[in-house]
Parts: structure tokens; sequence; C-alpha cells
């Protein structure tokens, strides 16, 4: 394609921008840099290491588009989930350096089945990243059942989310044994890389779920301006950013010190389906929204003033003897002052799965957060938001899954080594 860089010629980990190239750092020891490509460069050129300190995905600056896997191991061997953990590093870091899984689409034995499917040929590598994680049902089935020999190093925190007051959860979409976050700048290359991957697990895993998504609802980096969600109100103004080390430390990094040595330098990711009744939310004033908000619309200041950053003023008085921003404001509930000061790193996208049987758009918010503890990090701001908050009128969770994000892993090693170790 005449003026894109060819994902055949996008070679090496690293960040590869046309015209100009730059490494990252692999291994365990070196942090993951991440950055977006350079000002007036095409951002789809760009590439992200697959390799480093931490898995990329998360701190990522946060790509335009989703495709997000849980799958279920067919396979009851260890020794066959450790090769697919193998093949699915090894595809993963070729399609995120821009080039074909395996031998590619063309190149292989024309008696055989291509090693790739072919549907991103001569597309760049438009920041692809691919994450991965580990379920609680894969250290324990639902029968109690340790079938890959790691039920002692479940983590404690690895747990099934509780069942929050409003969940009408689906099962055919909540849980999994392993989880696929990809996420790119063109739809396309993120679907193509959980295609190849699904494709090469067949036998051994098959797909529980899956979700597409799109416009990204947070950012990540500083670099970034903040997205709007699809009640048009700007999200995740407050969240974690890639240059906060020291928050990231604190709220997304797993320590050497939470009880599982082989997830230190990784994260736990919730992943939560939730569908917004558009035509519901659609008919309210303009002031009842910013009201159950605490935020304007066009904006995104909080209701006590100023602008996107300033910090809410919770104590100021409104009319009626009532604070200007409502006590059941979802910037109020969710506030990290209302829970000990704990922070969430978003990565959350918009979706709209055509229509339901009602006629109304089936649409709403893929929400990702990554945390260092979800009984600390999550599970709290959730029940809060359930019980008090006023935006939980126009929302419905339809699924909810919890996953370990093991740390990135370093030169000849595959994802979540340390686990099988």
């Amino acid at each position: 394609m005449t003026g894109q860089v060819s994902r055949r010629g996008l070679l090496g980990g690293g960040v590869a921008v046309a015209g100009a190239a730059g490494a990252f750092a692999a291994g365990r020891t070196t942090a993951h840099a991440e950055v977006p490509a350079a000002a007036g460069d095409d951002a789809r050129s760009a590439t992200y290491a697959f390799r480093g300190a931490h898995q990329a995905g998360i701190v990522t600056p946060a790509q335009d588009r989703l495709h997000f896997a849980a799958f279920d191991v067919l396979a009851d061997d260890r020794a066959e989930l450790v090769d697919l953990l193998e093949r699915w590093t090894l595809a993963a870091e070729q399609m995120t350096a821009g080039q074909p899984a395996g031998t590619g689409a063309v190149d292989g034995d024309v008696r055989l089945p291509p090693d790739d499917t072919g549907e991103a040929l001569d597309l760049p590598a438009s920041g692809l990243s691919i994450t991965f994680g580990f379920g609680p049902s894969l250290f324990r089935d639902g029968e109690g059942t340790d079938r890959f020999g790691i039920a002692d190093r479940q983590p404690d925190a690895l747990r099934e989310l509780p069942h929050f007051p409003g969940d009408i959860l689906d099962p055919a979409r909540s849980g999994g044994d392993l989880c696929i976050q990809a996420c790119a700048d063109d739809p396309q290359v993120a679907v193509h890389a959980v295609r190849n991957l699904a494709r090469i697990g067949f036998g051994t895993v098959s797909v529980r779920w899956s979700q597409l998504g799109f416009g990204r609802t947070s950012t990540t980096s500083t670099s970034q301006s903040t997205p709007r969600n699809l009640f048009g109100f700007k999200d995740g103004t407050a969240n974690v950013k890639a240059e906060e080390g020291a928050a990231l430390n604190e709220h997304v990094w797993v320590g050497d010190d939470a009880g599982a040595g082989w997830l230190a330098g990784g994260s736990y990711l919730v992943a939560r389906r939730i569908t917004m009744t558009i035509e519901v939310w659609d008919r309210q004033p303009l002031g009842d929204q910013e009201s159950f908000v605490g935020r304007t619309k066009g904006t995104g200041a909080p209701l006590s003033g100023g602008e996107e950053m300033t910090e809410p003023d919770f104590d100021m008085p409104g009319s009626n003897d009532q604070p200007v921003i409502p006590t059941d404001a979802h910037v109020r509930i969710v506030h990290p002052d209302a829970h000990g000061g704990v922070r969430m790193l978003r990565r959350g996208y918009n979706f709209v799965d055509g229509s339901n049987a009602l006629g109304g758009l089936d649409a709403g918010l893929f929400f990702i957060a990554y945390v260092r503890d979800p009984g600390t990090h999550f599970v709290p701001v959730q029940l809060a938001m359930s019980k008090n908050d006023a935006l939980t009128e126009y929302l419905k969770v339809t699924g909810s899954a919890l996953f370990a994000v093991p740390p990135g892993a370093g030169p000849g090693e595959h994802v979540g080594q340390s686990l099988f170790a």
C-alpha cells in the first residue's frame, strides 16, 4: 500500500516509525518504555515491544481499537498448555513487530494451510499490543480440580469477582481460563491478532466469549486527550498515567510482597461488560445528566468549577442546602478520597453490538481496569457504585471476569513462564 510500511518490513521489537526507529530495552530487569509515534508521523506505523519488564497493553498509550477474547482450556495436560503459551508468545512477538505469524500467509508449503490468515498482509503494525491473562479457573476448575499442578500458586486475590447489586450476568459472557487483549489503531490488525492466536490454540483452547471495542474511553498517557463515552461525557479524567511511576507501583503493579512471586511485576485485569440504556439516557435533561456524573458535559470540569483537571470540591454548597456536586454523583462515589486513595488504570472501550430484542442499541462500555489488588482497588469501589451511584439507573452489567496478568516475558521466555517453572 503506497505510503505505508509493510508488515513484513517492520522487523524486531521496539518502536518503529516511518523514517525513524527506536528500540525498547527488553528483559525483566528493564522498564518497559512505551511512547506514541512522534508527532506528524502516521501513528499506525508504530510498534510496541512484546518483551519487557511488564506486558505491553497496560501502560501503552491506549489505542483506538480492541479485540478481547476469553478462552476455556480443553487440554488437561500441563505440557500441552505450556507448549501453547510458547507458541502464542512467538506469534505475538512476530505480530506486534509488524510481521505475519509463523511463515506467513503466502510463503509456506502450498500443500498445507498457511501459518497466517492473511487479512493483515500489507497493513502496518498499527501500534498492536497483545496482553495475556490467567483466570481463577485455570488454577482450579469448577469442580476444584487442579488440572495443571498450579493450584498451590493461585494468588489469594485471584478469585471470582462477587455478584454485585444490579449485576445481570450472562455466564456465556463471563469468566474464562485465559484471556487475550489485543489493542491497535486498526480494527483489522486487532482482529487478525486474536484470530490467529485462536487458530494456533485450536484443540487446546476454545473461545468462551469475545468483545470488539472502538473509541478508547480512557487516557493512559499525558500525551493523550481525554476521550468520551457513549453518554457523551469525558471519561477517565483522573486515570493513572504511564508517566506516574510511583502511582503505578502503588496501584497497578503487583509487588514482591503479594504472596505470589511469579506475578511480581504483573497486575490484575478486571473486565466488565456494561450495557448502557442509551435511549433512556438520551431523554434526560442536560442538567440532570451533569448532576448524575458530577461534571459538565462540555469541558468535563467538576460542577464545583474550574477546568477538567481541577479537583472537585465536594463541600461546595449548592441550592436547597445540597452540595453543588450531588451526594450520589458518579465523580463523588468513585473518587479516590472516598476509598482510601486507591486508583485504577482504566483501558476501557465503547462498543455497539447491533440492536437488542426491543429495537434499542446493544451498546455501552467494555470496562477494563488494571489494579494491584482487586480486593482493595476494585471491589469496594464497585460496591459503592452499585449501591449509591446515580448512573447505575442507566447501566446493566452483563459480563464480568478477573484475570492475573503475569509480568512481561524476558528474552527466550514464554509468557507466564515463572508460573510453570
